[in-house]
């Protein structure tokens, strides 16, 4: 049923609506967007909110509900949100959380010491943007009720289908009533928000994104040790039903987003800074005077290195994630250089560094860290609170980092010493393979005719400069390179042989890769550097084909080298220019009578083969026996390379995707890393399985 619009407008719903009609006509300045992500951030507001009951103390079980009618439920048991009167608005303490802005008990700092909440507008600002908001409130024996139609406090007349936002709304005139709907028993207290995001304000097609949902409430059940995290999801065919409860805290998340082998423990490191900053207080008389207040910051960090070289960092104020930074990454980020570049002048003799200095990337590689920080009133860059401002805590973050590390360091326990050693080796491997790499880009962009000769030797390029439709074919020894240099197209189609197996860089540091001639010429040929300093728009070719045997030795090449791809020239294989090229097996000749020439098919596995030999003796045809089998590309001669392998116009190649690099990663590591026992248990547990699965 259609809303009946009331006739009535009293100054009741001016005082109620003036606020958030400001919401409702700019809702990016509160939620940052009106489609799938703003609507996530309704949700956290909700959920926040009862997080922060919960460190308080308060209730360490929230329950949410996503309704197949598209609504939301959070629950709580915490201590529930006062029904008692506010004083100085004559409202109800639900009335004045969800209707008004710029209040609740944190925006004033007398009930929460330091929460996610800051601004005293979330419960409010999703009042305000949802069609209906119904709230109950378990206290004092009794439970308490209270609906709202986008912002607007009144009273829904339900049919028997239960709530509906569409249901009759009668707004209340003269004065707000919070309804008395049961009876709970003594002590039992908490709070139950469900709402119905407005549709005139998000985007058609915003909805609940399950993955993000279940990634947030997890992050939060390692934020707060103790406490759980429920959630059911009716919206699908079966309902989802999850729960999360950690109680190693950040550590056990470091161990979580960690996506190497470790190279340490997972290092703990507390601390707590003073600070002072001005801020408006607002007095009994109505004035808001600057008064000077004394603060503290608690920092609270995990972090341990990997043998990888990505980074995993992730940072929280008062468990709100702040992804894009701000002043306590920073200091994370100067503490650990600072101290890590100390560390290096003093040991530069053992570790042979020289006079060059740590940059932050160098001290970040395969670094896993976690930071909270926890202090009242923290400034942020708007209400999505993306990016921290609190000026002070950089220094604090800093000091806390360097202070910690610098124990770990002088620590005299074996490990501590051990571990201590390997970050400080990691670190200037890494520098010193940085200074490596940017010497290597800048020989590795593409020669013209003069520069040639800084190319390897061995490198049969081709004519065309057009990037598009030049190919570079890496063969597997001198042998396939002779047959191939007859069967390419010169024009467009260049060739690099190399020795066998190279490195296999999952295991090898980077400069041990560098260092590696045939890793080190692929790189260079293909002239867009590697790694992080890898340029896609500077490849000399648009697609890069592995030609090797159809073989297992075969196969084992072309893993090493879509390794050496994977971990240092990503952007290639994302891009779709890598590929792997398909040699046939076998060869038939179909004897012909009379005059008429013979005629040649190709298969390209055992069942392929039966299948055409079958064909052939029920049509009658004979064929040549012995079946001709190729054991490499070098029994070909040029013809039947080009014809099967080479000419665009019959060959066939297997494009190589990653779909979904943290899995491929993680597949790679199984597969190539340093760790044996994985390996071989799904050795032993895949031994059943078609060869043509396994078979790149």
């Amino acid at each position: 049923m259609a809303v009946v619009p009331s006739s009535d407008y009293s100054a009741r719903h001016l005082s109620v609506l003036e606020g958030l009609e400001a919401v409702r006509k700019r809702p990016g300045m509160y939620i940052g967007s009106t489609d799938s992500r703003g609507l996530m951030h309704c949700l956290w507001e909700i959920i926040d909110n009862a997080v922060d009951e919960a460190l308080g103390g308060f209730g360490t079980e929230i329950d949410l509900l996503l309704h197949r009618d598209g609504s939301v439920e959070v629950r709580d048991r915490a201590r529930g949100i006062p029904v008692d009167v506010e004083p100085k608005t004559g409202l109800t303490g639900v009335e004045v959380v969800f209707t008004k802005l710029h209040a609740g008990g944190k925006f004033g700092g007398g009930s929460y010491a330091a929460s996610g909440g800051l601004h005293g507008v979330g419960a409010s600002v999703v009042n305000a943007l949802s069609e209906r908001l119904d709230v109950e409130v378990d206290r004092d024996g009794k439970t308490w009720a209270m609906s709202f139609h986008r912002g607007e406090p009144g009273v829904f007349d339900d049919g028997p289908d239960g709530p509906r936002p569409d249901s009759p709304f009668t707004p209340f005139i003269s004065g707000s009533e919070l309804r008395v709907t049961g009876k709970v028993a003594k002590g039992v207290t908490g709070t139950r928000v469900r709402y119905w995001a407005d549709p005139q304000i998000f985007t058609k097609g915003a909805s609940f994104i399950t993955e993000e949902l279940l990634g947030r409430l997890r992050q939060t059940a390692f934020l707060v040790p103790g406490i759980t995290l429920s959630v059911r999801d009716e919206r699908g065919a079966e309902p989802v039903v999850e729960s999360f409860r950690f109680d190693g805290g950040i550590s056990e998340f470091a161990d979580y987003l960690a996506p190497d082998a470790p190279l340490t423990d997972t290092w703990r490191i507390t601390g707590t800074g003073t600070f002072s900053e001005t801020v408006p207080v607002l007095q009994e008389n109505g004035h808001m005077v600057p008064t000077e207040v004394e603060r503290e910051c608690t920092v609270d960090l995990a972090l341990r290195w990997g043998t990888g070289y990505d980074t995993t960092f992730r940072s929280f104020v008062n468990i709100i994630a702040t992804p894009k930074g701000g002043s306590h990454q920073l200091g994370f980020e100067q503490g650990l250089l600072k101290f890590l570049r100390a560390e290096v002048e003093k040991n530069a003799r053992r570790l042979k560094a020289g006079t060059d200095k740590l940059e932050k990337d160098d001290v970040l590689a395969g670094l896993t860290a976690v930071l909270t920080v926890r202090l009242p009133e923290p400034q942020f860059e708007g209400q999505t609170k993306e990016v921290l401002g609190t000026p002070a805590v950089r220094a604090i973050v800093s000091s806390v980092v360097a202070r910690g590390l610098g124990e770990r360091f002088a620590s005299s326990k074996r490990d501590d010493k051990a571990q201590s050693a390997l970050v400080l080796d990691k670190v200037v491997a890494e520098m010193k393979s940085r200074i490596s790499a940017r010497a290597h880009k800048e020989t590795q962009r593409r020669k013209n005719a003069l520069e040639s000769s800084a190319l390897p030797a061995k490198l049969v390029d081709c004519r065309s400069n057009d990037v598009a439709s030049s190919e570079l074919f890496i063969v597997e020894g001198d042998s396939a390179l002779g047959t191939a240099k007859l069967a390419r197209d010169s024009e467009f189609q260049a060739l690099l042989p190399i020795r066998g197996k190279i490195l296999n860089v999952q295991k090898a540091s980077v400069s041990d890769m560098l260092s590696n001639a045939e890793c080190a010429s692929i790189i260079q040929v293909i002239g867009a550097g590697s790694g992080r300093t890898f340029d896609l728009e500077q490849a000399r070719y648009g697609k890069v084909i592995i030609m090797s045997d159809a073989d297992v030795d075969g196969a084992h090449i072309r893993t090493l080298l879509l390794t050496l791809f994977f971990r240092y020239m990503r952007p290639m294989i994302d891009a779709g220019r890598v590929f792997a090229a398909v040699p046939p097996l076998h060869r038939v000749v179909v004897m012909n009578p009379g005059s008429k020439p013979n005629e040649t098919i190709y298969t390209y596995s055992e069942a392929e083969l039966q299948g055409v030999l079958a064909a052939l003796k029920k049509a009658g045809k004979r064929y040549q026996d012995p079946i001709q089998r190729y054991k490499g590309l070098g029994e070909m001669d040029a013809d039947q390379l080009a014809d099967t392998t080479m000419s665009r116009a019959h060959r066939t190649l297997r494009r190589v995707r990653v779909s979904d690099a943290e899995a491929a990663s993680q597949v790679f590591e199984l597969l190539m890393g340093n760790d044996v026992a994985p390996r071989k248990d799904f050795i032993i547990a895949g031994q059943g399985l078609d060869r043509d699965r396994i078979d790149i």
